[in-house]
């Protein structure tokens, strides 16, 4: 007999965890008068106040922002010119929806600072930008009395590992006729306790810690420390110019060492000049939740009169069908392009 081929199962991606859906959001956080509501109107073009003073956010804010890319103009140009008798009246472009949330504080998963109804509105949002303050002001309060982004960032994954870790529990002690969800729920424990966060249990090394199964419970119960993290730092005026800052090499050492992750320096003074890092934040932001996209134009879909680009989740399966006159396909950079 030949010999039994060897069963190999494909290695999940950090896609995986969360919910699957082309509408995410993405949450602001990071401890008050940090600048993340200036950030937020800054992104947004709002108007939110922005005090300085904790907890002048208490309610998040919530507004959908366009995805900048050069390509999509690209595509829109070409193919939707700008004559009289064009058929194409309607332009989509993809957008994410971003939330700011207000301040979190040491305690915040025991209640301290209104933290318990602050980190559910974390768990409503699918990514999370850390922001964290690097820069020196004696007019912006700290909540900490010292400016210290590395203790910052430690206090915030802190208390969304608390909060975890009550999450976990609670699934261990109600749910006993369920041993396969009790088992994820004390390998979760372990994890947390080892200061880990549950984003780098999968997709991440050469082994996954998380299994299939795993993830379907860890998906169900929308742990904090679960979501993908994107690190914004929020640095001066001149530091941001001369593209030096002493907290840098810290906040990189840091972010390496627990798990790697993106980071983005940006300064509130700076935005309103080019270059600007906002459309970096955006795209990394949109890229962070995994999702992905297609452009379609004068379709079934998309409308006989409208350039729409289409946004999905890279975890899910997505079937498209278009009509006999959008049937050129090509591949930009990881979007499928329709016309």
């Amino acid at each position: 007999m030949p010999p039994k081929k060897e069963e190999t199962t494909e290695r999940l991606g950090a896609w995986a965890l969360g919910r699957f859906s082309n509408r995410l959001k993405v949450g602001i956080v990071g401890l008050p008068n940090v600048g993340k509501s200036t950030l937020y109107n800054t992104l947004t073009k709002c108007a939110i106040p922005a005090e300085n003073f904790p907890f002048c956010t208490i309610d998040p804010n919530e507004t959908r922002v366009n995805v900048p890319d050069e390509r999509f103009d690209w595509l829109v140009k070409t193919y939707t010119p700008q004559a009289p008798d064009s058929h194409c009246k309607s332009i989509v472009h993809p957008w994410l929806e971003i939330c700011d949330i207000a301040g979190l504080v040491k305690g915040a998963a025991q209640g301290a600072g209104l933290g318990n109804a602050f980190l559910s509105h974390i768990r409503a949002v699918d990514g999370i930008m850390h922001v964290l303050r690097a820069f020196e002001d004696p007019d912006i309060v700290h909540v900490e009395d010292k400016v210290d982004p590395i203790r910052d960032i430690e206090i915030i994954t802190a208390e969304l590992r608390e909060k975890d870790k009550a999450k976990a529990n609670s699934n261990a002690a109600t749910k006993k006729e369920w041993q396969a969800e009790v088992d994820t729920a004390n390998k979760v424990l372990q994890w947390l306790a080892e200061g880990k966060e549950v984003r780098l249990g999968v997709g991440v090394g050469d082994a996954d810690y998380w299994t299939t199964k795993d993830i379907q419970f860890l998906n169900d119960w929308m742990l904090l420390t679960a979501k993908p993290a994107l690190f914004l730092v929020n640095l001066s005026e001149e530091d941001y110019k001369r593209k030096k800052n002493k907290f840098l090499k810290p906040i990189h050492d840091w972010v390496q060492s627990h798990g790697g992750g993106t980071i983005i320096p940006y300064s509130d003074s700076k935005e309103n000049e080019v270059p600007s890092a906002l459309p970096k934040i955006i795209k990394t932001a949109f890229a962070m939740c995994h999702l992905i996209y297609y452009d379609e134009r004068g379709s079934d879909c998309a409308g006989p009169e409208e350039f729409k680009r289409w946004e999905f989740d890279a975890g899910e399966y997505i079937t498209h069908r278009g009509d006999t006159e959008a049937s050129i396909f090509f591949i930009v950079s990881g979007s499928v392009a329709c016309m």
